[in-house]
């Protein structure tokens, strides 16, 4: 069952048959499509837009990204994805991500965590996000 927080937020999506490779599964790559799709939303349900925040000078990016695969997808396959997210520092936040296959809910098939960061779009140096902080502290809590 999930580690995740009972506040983490949930898509349900299914599996293309172009997202398959040779084998049959899921390609590898695909993962991170599905992952970045979630996060996506998940901003977006608490009112923070990746196209406003550039307009604002800010963008959102990845510097770390670990994933532990677990158990294949294949063609016509659901599953759902769990995404939480935390404060790591003053610079850098963490989305824990989890996949499950449905409609075997505990069948876990992956378990990921990315740490992000926000630079300036002009200088590309960090930028303390207070948008994300405060959505932390005040919406999404910590995992």
């Amino acid at each position: 069952m999930s580690e995740l927080n009972s506040n983490s937020f949930r898509i349900d999506l299914s599996v293309r048959s172009y997202e398959c490779d040779l084998q049959g599964i899921v390609n590898n790559a695909i993962y991170l499509n599905y992952l970045e799709h979630a996060r996506h939303l998940f901003l977006q349900s608490y009112g923070v837009n990746f196209a406003d925040m550039h307009d604002e000078g800010k963008d959102l990016v990845v510097i770390r990204f670990e994933i532990d695969y677990k158990y294949p997808l294949r063609d016509s396959d659901e599953f759902y994805i769990l995404t939480s997210m935390e404060q790591e520092s003053r610079l850098r936040f963490v989305f824990h991500q989890e996949i499950y296959k449905l409609p075997e809910q505990d069948k876990l098939v992956l378990k990921s965590k990315l740490t992000g960061t926000c630079i300036s779009a002009e200088t590309g140096k960090p930028l303390v996000c207070n948008e994300l902080i405060e959505l932390i502290q005040t919406k999404v809590g910590q995992c």
